[in-house]
């Protein structure tokens, strides 16, 4: 059966353990303990093992009995780009970031975070044009990292997906509720009980959370239609935002008492904070796979969203800043509140409203991208397959948007904005630096064919780059950062590694289509611009981050790597399959219909 190609005569909606559990390791109690006694072979053997593009974006098709659909072009890119993004994060975040980290200065977080996206976008449109496969960051990391790497990265787009799902789902309660005139907590239900920062329930952010999925469930065309209409609403919306913030513009505001209350510090601090309001990217990737030409269409539409919503975002916060002073802005609707308290009462209506459409697309958009995610994640069989079924009349994967969906409405119920941002934003910085470590590797090595003198020269240098802008980071957050000796040693270190890469190391792999500007230097500044602004984050966002690693390893030991070991190790249609695709026989998702 080619990659891709419906398989006849089974039922869409079923539940049986033969779909969850398919694998041997899984068939019986005395099965899985023989998996367990064998756990550290297996592990070694997952470690070291590697995908390729034609196994991503061709063969692990077949697991998903039906094909996505290719019906997007670049402009649908776009506006799925900026959709999921503005809107959302520039409205939820803005205010809570300025009133506590940035002060008037968050224009400048802003840029910084731009700045890193951007570089990362660039990485990203390369690689989904190498590997159009609607598994994004997985499945580069899958290819170029390896299964270990794919599966620390499954763990996290996973949870950043439920997080920032949960995320937008709380703050379209807050904008409903000062629409309504209302205190931002207003329609939440306190219980005391519980702690704080879970002790208000949001039943709304569920319901919100459940309509705009099952909207995704109907189809990647309408979904992406609708969004491109709301879109067109969403801009008139900003052009008032930034018009009339402008024209209330007051310049004292920006420096009293001072541009940067919180100092430099607490810029980069709410940089990699409000990074969250730029992640809505990743999501376009994801949809390479139902894209007409990935080649063309993705780098044009994910390059083209992402530089104007820098401009945008930037142009926003500085109206806000300028309208009303920081230490009086509301952290939980503060462009609402913020009209309210210069006059224009009745557009504080106008811009909840706006926030309103912002926060229902960037649901619409990631319900999208994150099924897409956990659709190509299910494929190889990390989480059970069941996961990667397509319907075949709608073309989507209903049961993972249904399982990210169950996992976001459950946190968005209790977990308030400020416990949620911080978790996701570190997710989302890990995994980009990681992908521009991936970008690297494809570029400059090739599995037996690069001499293993090359390969150690891009290994050393590759090192001297990570490790450089680890140390950077760790060095501006240390009690040493007014000093400028340990910037010069770690800057050197950084450029050393990046002319190394650029002089010393040749580079193995040319692009096909389209490819990164400025090779090696742009990606390796993405890893640097992504580990230091996760150095930013506060000493809970690592505490929770590395509780969610943990108990993201103990589930790939106990199942992940038995079910990849078992998949790898079968003899199966698919590795036939796989042999043909390799040798040009089946070209990699030529079966999906245009």
């Amino acid at each position: 059966m080619a990659a891709g190609e419906p398989q006849q005569g089974r039922r869409y909606w079923r539940w049986s353990k033969a779909d969850f559990f398919p694998e041997p390791s899984f068939q019986s109690w005395r099965a899985y303990g023989g998996a367990l006694a064998a756990t550290v072979p297996r592990l070694r053997d997952r470690v070291a093992a590697r995908s390729s593009e034609a196994v991503e974006a061709g063969t692990l098709l077949a697991e998903s009995e039906n094909p996505l659909r290719r019906c997007l072009s670049w402009v649908d890119l776009a506006f799925l780009g900026f959709g999921s993004v503005v809107g959302s994060g520039v409205f939820v975040l803005t205010g809570q970031e300025a009133r506590f980290d940035a002060g008037p200065a968050i224009p400048l977080a802003y840029a910084a975070a731009g700045f890193s996206a951007l570089l990362s976008s660039f990485c990203y449109a390369e690689l989904a044009t190498e590997i159009p496969s609607a598994g994004g960051s997985f499945s580069y990391l899958r290819v170029e990292l390896g299964d270990m790497a794919a599966f620390l990265a499954a763990g996290n787009i996973l949870l950043e997906a439920v997080v920032g799902a949960a995320g937008l789902g709380r703050s379209w309660t807050s904008y409903l509720a000062a629409l309504f005139g209302l205190d931002t907590d207003a329609l939440r239900i306190h219980v005391p009980a519980l702690a704080e920062g879970f002790n208000l329930l949001d039943p709304i952010a569920v319901v919100v959370l459940i309509c705009t999925s099952a909207l995704a469930m109907s189809g990647a065309r309408l979904t992406s239609t609708i969004n491109s209409l709301a879109s067109v609403i969403g801009i008139v919306i900003i052009a008032f935002v930034v018009g009339a913030g402008f024209s209330h513009f007051h310049s004292s505001n920006l420096v009293e008492p001072t541009f940067f209350p919180f100092g430099a510090a607490g810029v980069f601090r709410a940089a990699a904070v409000v990074y969250w309001s730029y992640t809505g990217f990743d999501m376009v990737a994801t949809m390479a796979e139902e894209t007409k030409n990935p080649g063309r269409d993705v780098p044009l539409g994910l390059l083209s969203s992402m530089s104007a919503i820098t401009v945008v975002y930037c142009a926003m916060s500085l109206a806000l800043v300028g309208m009303q002073r920081y230490s009086e802005i509301d952290p939980n609707a503060a462009y609402s509140v913020a009209f309210a308290a210069t006059g224009l009462k009745w557009a504080r209506y106008v811009v909840a409203l706006g926030a309103l459409k912002g926060m229902t697309s960037g649901l619409l958009v990631g319900a999208l991208g994150q099924a897409r995610y956990t659709t190509q994640i299910a494929r190889t069989h990390m989480i059970p397959p069941y996961f990667a079924l397509v319907h075949p009349r709608t073309g989507t994967p209903v049961y993972a948007t249904m399982a990210v969906t169950l996992g976001a409405a459950c946190v968005a119920l209790f977990s308030s904005l400020d416990v949620l941002a911080s978790v996701s934003s570190i997710s989302t910085l890990f995994i980009f630096a990681l992908v521009a470590v991936a970008l690297l590797v494809r570029r400059y090595y090739v599995a037996g064919k690069t001499p293993a003198k090359q390969l150690r020269t891009f290994l050393a240098f590759l090192a001297l780059v990570v490790l450089s802008s680890i140390g950077l980071s760790a060095y501006y957050n240390s009690r040493y950062a007014r000093r400028w000796p340990g910037y010069a040693v770690f800057g050197v270190g950084w450029a050393a590694g990046a002319a190394g890469l650029a002089l010393a190391a040749k580079q193995q792999r040319q692009p096909k289509v389209y490819g990164v500007p400025l090779m090696p230097w742009l990606p390796a500044m993405s890893v640097a611009t992504n580990l230091f602004l996760m150095g930013s984050l506060g000493s809970m966002a690592y505490l929770r981050f590395g509780i969610c690693t943990v108990a993201m390893l103990v589930y790939y030991v106990l199942f992940g790597v038995h079910a990849t070991y078992d998949v790898a190790h079968s003899a199966t249609a698919a590795d036939v399959v796989a042999e043909n695709v390799e040798q040009g026989k089946i070209v990699p998702g030529s079966t999906l219909p245009a």
